[in-house]
C-alpha cells in the first residue's frame, strides 16, 4: 500500500517516500517501527487536497517505494541500508522522504544527503535535544542522533526548535554554540537566515507536538507545539529554504488507540509533500 496520492513511478517522480521501520534503540516505549506502515494505511482517511495550501497531491509527482526490510538489533546494518536507499534516491536527482521508525534512522539518510551536499544544514523539530555523546554506552541511539549528525556537519549547521528536554551536558553543548536551539517554540524561526541555495535537511520528531494532540509517541513531553503552529513553521521553511530531503519520525501508532496521532502524521506528511513541490 502506498501513501495516498503517491502513485507516480520512480522514474517520473520528483520525491520518493521510503520507510525505515526500526526502533531497536528506543529507550522508553517501543512501537515506532510500525509508524510508516500506519501512515500509509491511514492516509486514505484524509483527502489529497490541502485547504491550507490550496494544492492537491494529484498535481505533483511522488513515488512511494515502501518500507525497507531492516534487521533488528545492532543499528549499523540498518543505518547502512537506509543510507544506501537515500543515496539511490539522491543520485537519481529526487528528494528523499524518510518515514520512521525511531529518530536514529535520520542518521542514515543524512549521511547520504551530506555526501551529495557537503554544505548541508539541518532544521530539527523535537521535544528532545538528542545531543548525548552516548546513551547507556551506545553512541548510536535515538538519544544521540543529532550529536552524530553534528559529528558529520560541525558547528553552526544544526538549528533546533521545540526542545524542552535534555541532560545538563546537552544544554551546555547548546550553550557553547555548537548548535542553535530554540528551547520552546518557533519564535526565532522568522529571523533564521541562510545563504540562498543552502541545502537543508528537515527532520521532524513528532513528539515536538504537545501530547494533548499527539499522544502516540514513545517519550511524551508536556508543553509542546500545536499542530497549526508546526504546520505554519514547516510551510515557511519550505518556502524560504532549499530543502533537499526531509523525514517524519517517532510515531508509535499502538500507543494511541484513538488513531488521532496517526491521522495528524498523515496530514503533516501531505502538507510537507505539497510545500516541498511548490
Amino acid at each position: 500500500m502506498s501513501f495516498i496520492g503517491a502513485d507516480s513511478d520512480f522514474a517520473s517522480a520528483d520525491a520518493v517516500i521510503f520507510g525505515a521501520p526500526y526502533d531497536s534503540t528506543t529507550s522508553f516505549r517501543p512501537g515506532a517501527r510500525f509508524g510508516s506502515a500506519a501512515i500509509r494505511s491511514e492516509s486514505f482517511g484524509i483527502e489529497t487536497f490541502s485547504p491550507y495550501q490550496d494544492r492537491d497531491l494529484e498535481d505533483i509527482r511522488v513515488h512511494d517505494a515502501g518500507d525497507l526490510e531492516l534487521p533488528f538489533g545492532a543499528p549499523e546494518p540498518a543505518l547502512a541500508m537506509i543510507e544506501e536507499k537515500a543515496d539511490e534516491i539522491v543520485k537519481a536527482g529526487k528528494m528523499p522522504v524518510l518515514l520512521g521508525g525511531e529518530h536514529l534512522v535520520t542518521l542514515g539518510a543524512v549521511r547520504a544527503v551530506a555526501r551529495k551536499h557537503p554544505d548541508l544544514h539541518i532544521i530539527h523539530f523535537d521535544a528532545h535535544a538528542d545531543l548525548r555523546e552516548d546513551y547507556l554506552g551506545n553512541p548510536l541511539s535515538h538519544a544521540c542522533v543529532l550529536r552524530r549528525c553534528y559529528d558529520l556537519l560541525g558547528d553552526g549547521r544544526i538549528f533546533q526548535f521545540g526542545i524542552r528536554s535534555g541532560t545538563r551536558d546537552e544544554f551546555a553543548f547548546m550553550a557553547d554554540g555548537h548548535v542553535k536551539t530554540e528551547r520552546h517554540a518557533c519564535a526565532t524561526l522568522p529571523s533564521l537566515s541562510l545563504p540562498k541555495g543552502t541545502p537543508v535537511y528537515l527532520t521532524i520528531d513528532m513528539d515536538v507536538i504537545d501530547p494533548s494532540e499527539f499522544p502516540g509517541t514513545g517519550t511524551q513531553e508536556a508543553g509542546g507545539l500545536r499542530f497549526r503552529e508546526l504546520l505554519s513553521a514547516v510551510i515557511d521553511i519550505f518556502a524560504r529554504f532549499s530543502v533537499v530531503a526531509f523525514d517524519l519520525v517517532e510515531l508509535a501508532p499502538a500507543l494511541d488507540p484513538s488513531g488521532r496521532s496517526t491521522a495528524l502524521a498523515c496530514k503533516l506528511l501531505r502538507e510537507c509533500l505539497l510545500a516541498a513541490r511548490a
